[in-house]
C-alpha cells in the first residue's frame, strides 16, 4: 500500500493517495470504499491501466463528488458463539449469513483451521452497535482482547463494519501512543475520522490512527514504540472519545489484535556519584 497525505497545502482536507507498485484503480477503490468510475472521473483518468507508480490521486469526496458526505466508520456487532460437537466453519458462516473466508478473517483463522468443541467463535450478532466490553468474567477470548496493549486505555472495544479495524473508546485528550516504531507517513485532518497518524512499520505493515484531537509528531519522523502520536479527540457523531485503529500489511486489513507490537524498553541510568 503506499502511503496517504493529507494535502492541507492544495485544498482543505484533500485526502491524496500516493500509488504504489502493484496498486490498481480497482484495489485503490476498495481500500477507500469509493467506486472505481468516481476515483477516474475526480483525476481525470481515461485509462486505468496506465496508471504510473508515485502518481498523487485525489480520493472522492462530498465536495469532488457532489455526493453526501459518509459519515464515520459504522460498528459491526460482533458476539461470542461456543462451538458444539459436530459445528463445522461452513455450517457456523451459513447460519450467521455470511461467507467462510469472511468467518475465517474475523477470527484470525487460517484456511485449513480445524474447529475444536469449546472453541470460541465471533460470528454477527443483532443489533445496531453491540459493544465487547471487559469482562466481568467472560472467556478467554474476550478477556485477552482487552489484556493485550492498545494506543489508548480501552474503556469499549467495537469492531468496524467490514473487519477494516476497531474503535476503541477512551478519555478525551488521553495520550494516544504508538504500538511500533516506524516512519510517520500520514499526519493531518481526515474527513471521515478527525485528524490521523498513519505509521510505517517493518513487515510492511501500516498503522493508522484516528479521531485525534491534535497531533504531536510530523510526517517524516522517526516514532518509537509508546512514543505519543496525539490526543484523544471527540467523536462528532457519537460524541464519544473514540480512536479509530486500524492496520494493513500491504492493501489489506488485518484484526487489529492480532497485529504485531513492539516491546516497550524503558532505559535506566545507573549513574554513580
Amino acid at each position: 500500500m503506499a502511503f496517504i497525505l493529507s494535502s492541507g497545502v492544495l485544498a482543505a482536507e484533500d485526502l491524496i493517495h500516493i500509488v504504489g507498485s502493484g496498486e490498481t484503480i480497482y484495489s485503490i477503490s476498495r481500500f477507500y470504499n469509493v467506486s472505481a468510475d468516481e476515483l477516474m472521473k475526480v483525476n481525470n483518468i481515461t485509462d486505468p491501466s496506465r496508471l504510473h507508480v508515485g502518481r498523487r490521486l485525489i480520493i472522492p469526496t462530498s465536495e469532488t463528488t457532489g455526493l453526501p458526505a459518509s459519515g464515520p466508520a459504522v460498528s459491526q456487532t460482533l458476539v461470542n458463539y461456543i462451538a458444539v460437537k459436530g459445528d463445522t466453519l461452513y455450517g457456523i458462516a451459513r447460519n450467521n449469513n455470511i461467507s467462510l473466508p469472511n468467518l475465517l478473517e474475523m477470527n484470525g483463522f487460517s484456511d485449513n483451521y480445524v474447529l475444536k468443541a469449546g472453541d470460541v467463535i465471533k460470528v454477527p450478532g443483532s443489533g445496531a452497535s453491540v459493544q465487547i466490553r471487559p469482562p466481568t468474567g467472560g472467556t478467554a477470548t474476550v478477556t485477552g482482547l482487552y489484556n493485550i496493549r492498545w494506543p489508548i486505555k480501552p474503556k469499549v472495544i467495537t469492531y468496524m463494519t467490514g473487519l477494516v479495524g476497531v474503535v476503541v473508546e477512551g478519555e478525551q485528550l488521553e495520550s494516544v501512543k504508538s504500538l511500533t516504531q516506524g516512519n510517520v507517513v500520514t499526519a493531518g485532518p481526515w474527513r471521515k475520522y478527525g485528524r490521523v497518524v498513519i505509521v510505517e512499520s517493518s513487515g510492511g505493515y501500516y498503522y493508522m490512527y484516528g479521531g485525534l484531537e491534535s497531533l504531536s509528531i510530523n510526517v517524516g519522523d522517526r516514532i518509537t514504540p509508546g512514543a505519543e502520536v496525539g490526543r484523544l479527540g471527540l467523536n462528532s457523531v457519537s460524541q464519544k472519545p473514540q480512536l479509530f485503529f486500524m492496520v494493513f500489511r500491504s492493501d489489506t486489513p488485518i484484526d487489529p489484535a492480532l497485529a504485531p507490537r513492539a516491546a516497550i524498553t524503558v532505559s535506566i541510568n545507573n549513574s554513580r556519584s
